[in-house]
């Protein structure tokens, strides 16, 4: 009988993806967990970089770049994703965390969070836990799906799809039929770098989303705190804004126009000058 085929890879070509990259890796372990951080260096204020459930460090770095000459942005392989281990548990509290061990790890003084989608939320338990010292947090789209919300609108064979697209080897064309409005270097490390997310970690965010209520968090997330989201989005929607505005009133709320949850991606312009904006009344 053939052995199973792998939960998660990496081709030749995608790691020669980072020779592209104006990052060095660096690697901390969160107990017996080692996860990998691009850290783009600089004197700036450190940003910690949270991606999306199936975004490795790599895509991000289209927005990391833009955000170095006003931050040193660290995109991290959210465990089960990219060059990070997989394997134990993917809840809220475990993948905080994570982010905790890399702030102490790599001696953060005091980074801003930011994260998009799964990140989002990750950044928002993590404030709110205060193990480590913050001077903000900012979050991307977070989804706001949860216990008596509804379902997260994007639904778990649609991911699981698209992981076994990558696996049995896809190209961008075909991620362009997912994501037309991509720009075509994100189409294509899309395509290179999907396999590296593990099925587990992607099911069991997946199922998170619906069981792990965001406003359980989000009302104590402390300090200057910013919302990005898209006037698109079904993920956070009107209603969901005017709640989130309503429970967290010191918070600043900022709506990208022509863009849906993936707001980098469809939006870049418009979403980098609001999370600049976000960033620079953060205190040094």
């Amino acid at each position: 009988m053939p052995p199973p085929p792998p939960t998660r890879f990496l081709s030749q070509s995608a790691l020669a993806d980072l020779a592209d990259i104006p990052a060095t890796s660096r690697w901390v372990r969160s107990g017996a967990t080692r996860l990998h951080v691009l850290d783009y260096g600089g004197d700036g204020v450190p940003l910690v970089v949270l991606p999306g459930i199936t975004s490795p460090a790599v895509t991000m770095d289209f927005v990391a770049r833009e955000l170095t000459p006003l931050v040193r942005p660290l995109v991290v392989d959210v465990r089960g994703r990219g060059l990070s281990d997989g394997g134990g548990s993917y809840g809220l509290l475990e993948y905080a965390e994570d982010t905790e061990a890399v702030v102490a790890g790599l001696g953060l003084d005091r980074p801003v969070l930011f994260g998009h989608s799964m990140g989002a939320r990750i950044a928002a338990v993590t404030a709110v836990r205060a193990k480590v010292g913050l001077r903000g947090t900012v979050l991307g789209d977070p989804p706001m799906s949860g216990p008596g919300r509804g379902p997260y609108p994007t639904p778990l064979d649609a991911f699981l799809d698209q992981l076994a697209q990558s696996r049995r080897g896809t190209d961008a064309d075909e991620v362009a039929r997912s994501w037309p409005r991509w720009p075509r270097r994100e189409q294509e490390l899309r395509a290179r770098w999907l396999a590296s997310c593990d099925t587990e970690a992607v099911t069991a965010t997946h199922r998170g989303f619906e069981s792990e209520d965001f406003f359980d968090w989000w009302p104590s997330v402390p300090g200057r705190t910013a919302l990005l989201y898209g006037a698109d989005s079904p993920v956070v929607t009107a209603e969901g804004a005017a709640e989130a505005a309503r429970l967290l009133p010191s918070a600043v709320l900022a709506e990208i126009p022509d863009a849906g949850h993936m707001l980098f991606w469809d939006n870049p312009p418009a979403a980098l000058t609001a999370l600049r904006e976000a960033l620079r009344p953060m205190p040094t």
